[in-house]
């Protein structure tokens, strides 16, 4: 039989292969424009795209002016926006932060540094009572659109008050969302949403991440953003890795850890999902209960002590939502509960992939 094609199937034909040419183009050009990017750079880049798309957008802090932040984040903000929109503040945290409050409470977005984790503390009074009690107490009327950027956790070769993980004490704080970024990607991504949100946010950055690359195109990321109004990751959680036989739940600077653990047990034959958790305020309970539910097996990784702290929060939410589809209890793989160890020591103290592996061994596998 001779099929015969009629002028309009054929120009439907000549259009679909057109879209996927053009599809395909796109693509190999999106791949073609990504580059080596690190976490800093990502995150230097965010700052500077929400400065110049806002200009009540202001960063401040130690040393983040002229010398670009000890972690050089700012680099060159100075330069570009001049010195009164990223400038250098005396060595007070508690100021900075209470000054960030006032520009907040008049119309402006603050974007803060805390040098490192330890060095906010003095901050703690202003962001308890203030940062995170503002909007409740006015009853809404009054929003505090402020970000505050804090380098944390170990893996540095830093001493005790440059090490800390601090995230838990954030966390407890009722009005403040807690985000932590573990790639370049959401690096940029979640720096925009926390700049765009007119909650306050805690950002916090896993310093030993800020080297790390990936392939990244900025430009995608920037025109991303534009497209869903800053809000495409806001308070999810995103599958890491996919797998079959146990979840691994991690955030910040303990994902890459989960994904070597789960690359390791890949040649042990064992099938291992890793889920890093991005936002811990708000806490994405769907995604992460979805891959229990799924493996029946959990560890939760976290470089922080383990007492009294967010991996327990994840311990009891998982346990509280997925009992029925358990298979084993949830374990933990966690900073130890003493204070952060010598530079010398501290490979003992961080959660490796030794410890993740035996913690997976413990879970009640059957013979």
């Amino acid at each position: 039989m001779t099929t015969i094609t009629t002028s309009s199937e054929a120009n439907g034909n000549v259009s679909a292969a057109t879209a996927r040419a053009a599809q395909q183009a796109a693509q190999k050009s999106q791949a073609g424009r990504a580059q080596p990017v690190t976490l800093a750079k990502s995150l230097n880049t965010a700052l500077s795209d929400a400065m110049a798309a806002d200009p009540s957008v202001l960063v401040f802090g130690e040393d983040v002016g002229l010398l670009g932040g000890v972690f050089r984040i700012t680099d060159g903000l100075t330069a570009k926006f001049g010195d009164q929109r990223c400038f250098d503040t005396p060595l007070a945290e508690s100021g900075i932060v209470g000054m960030a409050v006032g520009m907040a409470m008049n119309g402006m977005r603050p974007v803060v540094e805390m040098q490192f984790d330890a060095f906010a503390y003095p901050a703690f009074e202003q962001i308890v009572s203030h940062v995170a009690k503002m909007h409740n107490r006015t009853r809404g009327a009054i929003k505090l659109p402020i970000v505050i950027r804090v380098p944390y956790a170990g893996g540095i070769g830093g001493v005790e008050h440059h090490c800390d993980s601090s995230e838990s004490y954030y966390a407890h704080t009722a009005g403040l969302k807690v985000y932590t970024p573990a790639t370049v990607a959401d690096g940029y991504r979640m720096l925009r949403e926390a700049i765009a949100s007119d909650d306050p946010v805690m950002f916090m950055e896993p310093k030993k991440l800020y080297w790390s690359k990936d392939q990244v195109d900025l430009e995608a990321l920037r025109a991303g953003h534009e497209a869903d109004g800053g809000a495409s990751s806001e308070g999810t959680a995103a599958v890491a890795r996919a797998g079959t036989d146990a979840t691994l739940i991690a955030y910040g600077p303990s994902v890459p850890t989960a994904l070597a653990a789960a690359a390791a047990a890949a040649e042990e034959g064992r099938s291992l999902e890793v889920i890093d958790i991005r936002s811990i305020v708000p806490f994405d309970d769907e995604t992460v209960c979805a891959s229990v539910r799924k493996t029946g097996r959990a560890v939760v990784i976290a470089e922080a002590h383990g007492f009294a702290s967010v991996s327990s929060e994840i311990v009891a939410r998982v346990q509280e939502r997925c009992f029925h589809h358990l298979a084993a209890p949830v374990l933990r793989v966690t900073g130890f509960d003493i204070p952060y160890p010598a530079p010398k020591l501290e490979h003992y103290y961080l959660p490796g992939v030794d410890r993740i592996l035996d913690a997976v061994d413990n879970l009640q596998w059957e013979d």
